[in-house]
């Protein structure tokens, strides 16, 4: 039967020329370019690929000393990975290693494509850990640092993703991500606020990342976002310093210490219904008595004034 118009006999001449020890790198480019093609927008297409076999043949061409053929190996495994019942195939055929050393790729859209291909396969509940456990958490925040903007856009959405689970907001943490995520913040009229703000509310839900939110300077840029950010950024900042305020009369301190309470009270006023109520959970929390002294770490009495 064709595939999409496509006869299967030619399929499997493609996935040949993958395979065979004599193909010249310039027939491989094509085949591998091919069925990267005859995946892009079919559905039936990228399920009948795979059951040809071409999934380990493309993992192959990832680890190529060519950049081309890896761009292509990478773009069509991303390609596979849009259909859902490709991706439980392609992570069983070892394709998250492969793909995350192509994440340090010379090639920008190698990186992006890896990504793209990682944060598909990161919607299986099965595989966050163990995308996270063969080392993909510091490249992606290394794309955040250094990537265009579309790259960060993916790397930022894969570790949204990944950051689903306790074990990897940790490793996140470790790779140093709060001091891109707070570079991001602090340019309120970026693109990448938003998503930022996300991840670090996600990763803030663990005592570590509270930790490297207040130990990278993050309560001044949460404090600035709830002033003057959007509706949705400010709920985002809010959930986040109430997060780093729940168990710390420490960080509570410090939040009050940088203005944070008149912006607050507005934001009970005005703003989304979640950012309304986040923000009058944390006023109340910032209007208890006991304070931590920052000078000598003893608790003192202080009642915030509102």
């Amino acid at each position: 039967m064709p595939v999409g118009g496509y006869p299967d006999e030619s399929l499997h001449s493609l996935i040949s020329d993958l395979e065979s020890p004599s193909a010249t790198i310039d027939s491989q480019r094509l085949a591998a370019m091919e069925l990267r093609l005859l995946a892009k927008h079919s559905p039936e297409n990228r399920l009948r690929i795979v059951r040809a076999g071409a999934v380990r043949p493309l993992i192959s061409l990832i680890s190529s000393s060519d950049s081309l053929l890896q761009e292509h190996g990478v773009t069509a495994i991303f390609n596979l990975s849009l259909r859902d019942e490709n991706k439980g195939l392609i992570a069983d055929a070892g394709a998250i290693k492969p793909l995350v050393q192509a994440l340090r790729s010379s090639s920008p859209a190698a990186r992006g494509n890896a990504a793209c291909a990682l944060l598909r396969l990161s919607h299986s509940d099965a595989l966050k850990a163990t995308i996270a456990r063969s080392g993909a958490i510091p490249p992606l925040i290394s794309l955040l640092e250094s990537g265009g903007l579309r790259a960060k856009k993916d790397a930022i959405t894969a570790l949204y993703e990944l950051c689903k689970i306790s074990e990897n907001k940790i490793r996140a943490v470790e790779a140093g991500i709060m001091r891109p995520l707070l570079e991001m913040m602090a340019e309120t009229e970026g693109e990448m606020v938003d998503k930022a703000g996300c991840v670090l509310g996600r990763v803030a839900a663990e005592k570590e990342g509270r930790a490297a939110v207040v130990a990278d300077g993050g309560i001044p840029v949460l404090v600035e976002v709830v002033e003057v950010g959007t509706p949705l950024q400010k709920e985002i900042a809010a959930v986040a310093l109430l997060h780093i305020c729940e168990d710390s009369p420490a960080h509570r301190t410090l939040v009050v210490r940088e203005g944070a309470v008149p912006p607050l009270v507005a934001l009970t006023q005005s703003g989304t219904k979640r950012a309304m109520k986040k923000a009058e959970m944390l006023v109340e929390l910032l209007r208890q008595p006991k304070v931590v002294s920052l000078v000598t770490g003893s608790r003192r009495e202080t009642v915030v004034e509102i």
